[in-house]
């Protein structure tokens, strides 16, 4: 038997749906700004070695094929990173020189904003061709997080203790000169869904954390198995 029409129905329908519309409208207008955020700037100003097709990161070897392609996602306020560094820091250095692997860095800024001048001068030094430098300079030095012992002119001055004496140097550090880049890693990172530091990739695959991270033989295992 067919049941009677509700003759409120109508009124209802359109009341529900409006209430819908209202709702989608409201989480559509909070999420275009994260949208808009996670926007890669293709304008942006990018160091010496950065590869855009390797996510912004900053490339040792692009050259090379059937190697190992190790991505290392790092922030240079992180103990952890600063860890690990200490740990397997050198077996990289020695991979890049003998060109027995490829390495891309990606320094993010997940602690703030001196993480972000840390990753912009990171750059800096880059283009000087002193990036594993200022890298394994800066680890060892590695202040608290957030603790206001970095900025531009603390940046500035560490050129000193890496010889750089060009004053493009000094004008990219204060000028903060690759900010967006700095952004684009971070965008590029959480495409990725990396949401902690350090994380480590070979060949793709993000590699066992629990062991690799905290231990040279098991990062160089990691390696001659890919």
């Amino acid at each position: 038997m067919a049941q009677a029409k509700n003759p409120k129905g109508g009124k209802d329908n359109f009341t529900r749906n409006l209430v819908i519309a209202v709702v989608l409208g409201v989480v559509l207008i909070m999420l275009v700004p994260t949208l808009l955020s996670k926007k890669t700037n293709t304008d942006a100003a990018i160091p010496s070695s950065v590869s855009v097709e390797d996510g912004y990161g900053m490339v040792f070897n692009k050259e090379l094929q059937d190697v190992p392609f190790i991505e290392i996602y790092e922030d240079f306020q992180c103990p952890a990173c600063a860890r690990f560094e200490s740990i397997v820091g050198e077996y990289v250095e020695d991979l890049i020189n003998t060109k027995k692997a490829k390495v891309a860095y990606h320094p993010l800024s997940f602690l703030g904003p001196e993480s972000q001048l840390a990753a912009n001068a990171a750059g800096c030094a880059a283009d000087e061709g002193k990036f594993i430098q200022f890298h394994k300079l800066l680890y060892a030095n590695q202040p608290a997080e957030n603790s206001g012992a970095w900025s531009a002119g603390y940046f500035s001055t560490l050129s000193l203790g890496l010889g750089i004496q060009s004053k493009d140097y000094d004008k990219c550090v204060a000028n903060n000169e690759y900010k967006d880049w700095v952004t684009n890693v971070a965008n590029e990172g959480a495409k990725r869904n990396i949401n902690s530091t350090p994380t480590v990739f070979i060949n793709g695959k993000e590699i066992d954390r629990n062991k690799a991270y905290n231990s040279l033989g098991e990062f160089m295992l990691a390696v001659s198995k890919a």
